[in-house]
């Protein structure tokens, strides 16, 4: 896929066909769900959800690898120290009842002897793992749908102030002459005779740490040019112009707005009323 092309999917789905302030809506629901509920089998079913509402509207499969291998290590980090140290408050979310060791280390051992990870801290990691994961993917579900012309004007039409939305669309297009720019100065050194493919990772990472110089002052040179650009024309940031692009809501927007506040009320009334979503509640791996 060209870097040109990174925001948009190729494939009409029902996602490309929506106003963006439905998804909007419908991002801030999942995002506010995800945030709230402490469960993590319900942050598991909703975090299969939204990757099944990402591969269905077109994003490609690179992609969520591409997220998986950059959070890896960070997910490995969390769930170690979560089963190792978050005692006290996974247990007082339990109630002050005692956790069920995984395993322990020996006593006889240096400076770890007698310490041990707990399948309720586990748990709990896996908890922020679903979360943060579902707050990550869901973003693909707006900004990958949405052309940056329809985005703008779905943001004005959801009483955004211009210059946010002019900002946020600036910088999606900045992204790709970014990467283009950084693909084009590493195919300059690969012709110079660098070999990335046979380096280890401490090389590589000082050969990208050069390579950031000549990124970091082309892109304040086009970030100059920008605002050249914008005084030359005037850019006043008001939001009473005309727009090529109109954004309608029509009777699928609505149903996803709908659907969206409703779902996200249950989901209050349910944790708040029943305790469905809290960890060690009555819809969960441990009771």
């Amino acid at each position: 896929m060209s870097l040109m092309k990174f925001q948009a999917v190729e494939r009409d789905s029902i996602f490309t066909r929506l106003d963006f302030r439905a998804k909007l809506v419908m991002m801030a629901v999942v995002t506010g769900i995800a945030f709230l509920w402490e469960s993590p089998l319900l942050e598991m079913v909703l975090c299969l959800a939204v990757v099944l509402a990402v591969v269905l509207a077109g994003v490609r499969l690179a992609y969520l690898r591409s997220v998986l291998l950059v959070m890896l290590p960070f997910y490995l980090f969390l769930l170690i120290t979560m089963g190792f140290f978050n005692v006290e408050q996974v247990r007082a979310l339990l109630g002050g009842r005692d956790l069920t060791p995984l395993f322990v280390f020996p006593e006889g051992w240096w400076l770890i002897g007698g310490v041990g990870m707990t399948i309720e801290g586990v748990l709990y990691g896996l908890n922020l793992v679903f979360k943060t994961l579902t707050m990550v993917l869901v973003i693909p579900l707006g900004v990958f749908t949405t052309g940056v012309d329809n985005m703008i004007v779905g943001m004005v039409r959801a009483r955004i102030p211009y210059r946010v939305a002019f900002i946020f669309s600036s910088t999606l297009r900045f992204f790709p002459l970014l990467f283009e720019e950084l693909q084009t100065i590493t195919e300059a050194q690969r012709l110079r005779g660098l070999a990335l493919e046979t380096m280890g990772p401490l090389r590589r990472v000082r050969v990208y740490a050069r390579v950031a110089v000549p990124l970091i002052l082309g892109a304040m040179v086009k970030s100059q040019q920008l605002e050249v650009v914008l005084q030359s024309k005037a850019f006043s940031g008001s939001p009473r112009r005309t727009y090529l692009h109109e954004s309608v809501l029509g009777p699928a927007d609505y149903a996803v707005i709908a659907l969206s506040l409703l779902l996200f009320i249950a989901a209050l009334v349910l944790y708040f009323w029943a305790g469905v979503g809290r960890f060690g509640g009555p819809v969960d791996f441990i009771h």
